[in-house]
């Protein structure tokens, strides 16, 4: 097995010690046991790839190597299997249940297929040149091809993600993007009825789309400096406050979710997880406004040194990829673990 990169320990402090911890103690990435890697790595290939690449010390060779199992192993060639000859996904381009085309675009993108891969160009291609916005969006979209989006900004973020990640043209929602950020920085879908203040739902969706759309080497200035004010919006909340009152944002208004509470996949849903996955993700620098999200996290290990999957959001999971509300979660334990390494500056 590879070897398990060096940390200094803070998921075996006490609860008391956890809650005491500030940013001054950010040195503290969790240690994960042999056992919680070893469980990890007893797993689906997309989430072993991702373990060996950023939690031991993997060669490079290897990494790659079963990166590309998951284009013909386990959940993603399990999803690709399931994609219909129209290229689409739960025949619609977009769902409220979560089987949608879109939604096991985002599963795929998060499992990391290859999108150099035959399967995954195959896959996309369909996509591509098949799926349009057809009775599941304002009749203004219906012909639209997918990676035209609609015109939520939501949804297009979570469209042009995926999108940019397997290489297609995103350009023209990326535009409409630029032009629907509201002042505060952030992005609300209930803009166009009036509203003026940003939404964390729809503004983490819209970070992930430009940051995406950054790395497939399509960056400008007006990209870079519109998400470098959504990345803002988040931190002056301190990923989970109110600005104007410094209170905990409890539970969502529109879906009644709570913040506090990790699940994956997140879909539309923001979560405090989900923000530091981005700002890991982004490559911010451990910023003292994220310290208190970072205690948050590192508070949920349980003794074995692993996460919950504390909640689940309503709709079909088109594959099942954990063990459901209340066990441990691979996906959560990997994901903690790296924005804690993030933060301690060790990723």
């Amino acid at each position: 097995m590879p070897a398990v990169k060096q940390r200094t320990a803070s998921c075996n402090l006490s609860k008391e010690d956890q809650q005491m911890a500030t940013s001054s103690s950010k040195g503290q990435a969790p240690k994960p046991e042999r056992a919680v890697i070893e469980w990890l790595l007893d797993s689906d290939p997309s989430i072993r790839w991702q373990v060996m690449r950023d939690l031991t010390d993997a060669p490079a060779d290897e990494v790659a190597a079963e990166r590309a199992r998951v284009a013909t192993e386990g959940w993603g060639a399990r999803l690709l299997a399931l994609q219909a000859p129209d290229g689409r996904w739960g025949g619609v381009a977009w769902n409220r249940g979560c089987d949608s085309t879109m939604h096991v675009l985002l599963l795929l993108r998060e499992m990391g297929l290859d999108p150099a891969g035959d399967e995954a160009k195959r896959a996309v291609g369909l996509v591509r040149d098949r799926v349009t916005w057809r009775g599941c969006g304002p009749q203004e979209a219906d012909a639209n091809p997918f990676f035209a989006g609609e015109i939520e900004p939501c949804i297009n973020g979570q469209v042009a993600a995926p999108g940019a990640y397997f290489g297609q043209d995103g350009r023209g929602i990326i535009e409409r993007l630029l032009g629907e950020q509201l002042a505060d920085g952030g992005w609300n879908c209930e803009a166009p009825n009036d509203s003026t203040r940003s939404s964390f739902n729809t503004t983490i969706c819209v970070l992930e789309a430009l940051l995406e759309y950054e790395r497939a080497g399509d960056a400008s200035p007006a990209v870079t400096e519109a998400r470098l004010r959504g990345q803002r919006y988040l931190l002056e909340r301190r990923l989970f406050r109110r600005r104007s009152t410094g209170r905990v944002i409890e539970r969502d208004r529109k879906s009644d979710a709570v913040w506090t509470h990790f699940a994956f996949p997140t879909w539309w849903h923001y979560d405090v997880l989900w923000g530091l996955e981005y700002m890991r993700r982004a490559g911010v620098a451990s910023d003292e406004r994220a310290a208190e999200a970072i205690d948050l996290v590192a508070s949920k290990c349980d003794d074995d040194g692993r996460w919950p999957l504390e909640t689940r959001y309503p709709g079909k999971m088109p594959v099942e990829t954990d063990e459901g509300v209340g066990r441990p979660s691979r996906w959560n334990t990997l994901r903690a673990l790296r924005v804690l390494d993030w933060y301690s500056g060790r990723d």
